[in-house]
């Protein structure tokens, strides 16, 4: 049984990935593009080059975006698990101590889930995998292509 249960592993975690960064683009879309609702439920969005609201957004879209396929996993969820940690200590945790009380679950979630990223990669389903698995490939074929010296 363990045995299956960590051959699915990298599909898990590629799952958990795809998920977390289609939440975590969906939340900077909202406040940069006033889709799904905007930030004030009519399409409004953050004002450009607000601080830190707006940088905030911006991580979140291209980050999430670049978590959810998968390409730069890594550098991605650490500046965006950086950005939960900033969110949440600089706006929530100066109202309450715990995060139930200062509506700060998303931002530390996402701020775990996203280190949790940095250190597993990208799992199944990245694009990371397949530039690997490519260019490990090309690597092989030029080796293979190279004469050998008499």
């Amino acid at each position: 049984m363990t045995g299956r249960l960590n051959g699915a592993q990298p599909y898990a975690l590629g799952l958990f990935r795809i998920v977390v960064g289609l939440l975590f683009a969906c939340h900077g879309a909202v406040s940069l593009l006033g889709v799904l609702g905007g930030v004030d439920g009519n399409g409004g969005t953050v004002e450009t080059g607000a601080w830190p609201g707006w940088y905030a957004a911006l991580i979140e879209l291209v980050c999430g975006s670049l978590v959810l396929l998968g390409l730069g996993t890594r550098a991605a969820a650490f500046l965006s698990s950086g950005a939960m940690a900033y969110a949440y200590f600089k706006v929530h945790q100066p109202e309450a101590l715990w995060p139930i009380e200062n509506s700060g679950e998303g931002a530390a979630l996402y701020c775990w889930a996203m280190f949790l990223l940095v250190f597993t990669g990208s799992g199944a389903f990245g694009l990371d995998r397949l530039f690997a698995r490519r260019s490990s490939a090309e690597g092989k074929q030029t080796a293979d292509q190279t004469p050998v010296a008499a």
